[in-house]
C-alpha cells in the first residue's frame, strides 16, 4: 500500500517544480498527522494530500484547454480564473493517471482549494493541510490555525475561509485585478460561519 505512495512521489518529483514538490510532501504528511488525530485512514489522507496539486503546473489557458478536452465542466468564473481548475483537473488525473478509485479521496482533491459546505473529515483535512503545511509562508493567524487544526477541525476550516475571503477582497482593491471568488468558497464560508457562531453562542 505504501509502495504506491512512494511510486506516486517519484512521478510527481519529475512533474512538479521543486517548490511545489516540497509543498506537496508537506500536505501529504500534514494530512497524515491530522488523520491520526481524527482517526480516519492515514493512507487515504496521505494519498489525497500527495495528489492534491498533481495538475498544478499548467498555465490558466492550458488548464481550461485540458478540462474542456476531458469534458470537465468549466464555469464562467473558472474561464476568467483558470487557476481554479487545477483541483478539478487534479481529481480527474488522480483517477485516470494514478488509478485512484476511492471517491472520497477524489472529492478531497476536487475541493481542496475552494472547500464546500459540510465537508467530510477527509475533505476538511486536505483543505486544512494545504493551508497549514510547514513550508507555507507566514500568513495571518497561521500559528493559531495550525494549533486549532488539531483541536477543532471545523473551526480551523472556518478561520481559513475567513482569511481567504478577506485576502481575496483586499487583493481586488490593492492590485485592481478584480479577483473573483468561487461560489463554493462563499457557500463553504457561510456554512462554517454558522457552526462557528453556534459554538460561540453556546459558550455565551
Amino acid at each position: 500500500m505504501y509502495d504506491e505512495l512512494q511510486n506516486i512521489q517519484a512521478k510527481l518529483k519529475n512533474k512538479l517544480t521543486e517548490k511545489r514538490y516540497v509543498h506537496t510532501l508537506g500536505v501529504q504528511y500534514t494530512s497524515a498527522a491530522l488523520a491520526m488525530r481524527y482517526k480516519i485512514s492515514i493512507f487515504d489522507a496521505s494519498l489525497a494530500g500527495l495528489l492534491h496539486d498533481c495538475a498544478k503546473n499548467y498555465s490558466d489557458d492550458e488548464l481550461i484547454k485540458r478540462c474542456l478536452k476531458h469534458n470537465i465542466k468549466v464555469s464562467d468564473v473558472e474561464k476568467r480564473n483558470g487557476f481554479l481548475l487545477h483541483a478539478k483537473l487534479g481529481a480527474y488525473y488522480a483517477k485516470s493517471k494514478y488509478g485512484v478509485e476511492n471517491e472520497e479521496v477524489i472529492s478531497a482533491i476536487r475541493y481542496h482549494t475552494t472547500g464546500k459546505p459540510g465537508m467530510s473529515t477527509l475533505e476538511a483535512i486536505v483543505f486544512t493541510a494545504d493551508y497549514i503545511e510547514p513550508s507555507r509562508k507566514p500568513l495571518s493567524n497561521l500559528d493559531d490555525i495550525r494549533s486549532m487544526a488539531f483541536v477543532d477541525l471545523d473551526e480551523a476550516v472556518y478561520q481559513i475561509l475567513d482569511n481567504t475571503l478577506n485576502y481575496l477582497g483586499d487583493k481586488a482593491v490593492t492590485d485592481n485585478k478584480g479577483r473573483e471568488i468561487d461560489n463554493h468558497t462563499v457557500e463553504a464560508y457561510n456554512y462554517y460561519k454558522k457552526l462557528h457562531d453556534n459554538k460561540f453562542n453556546r459558550k455565551e
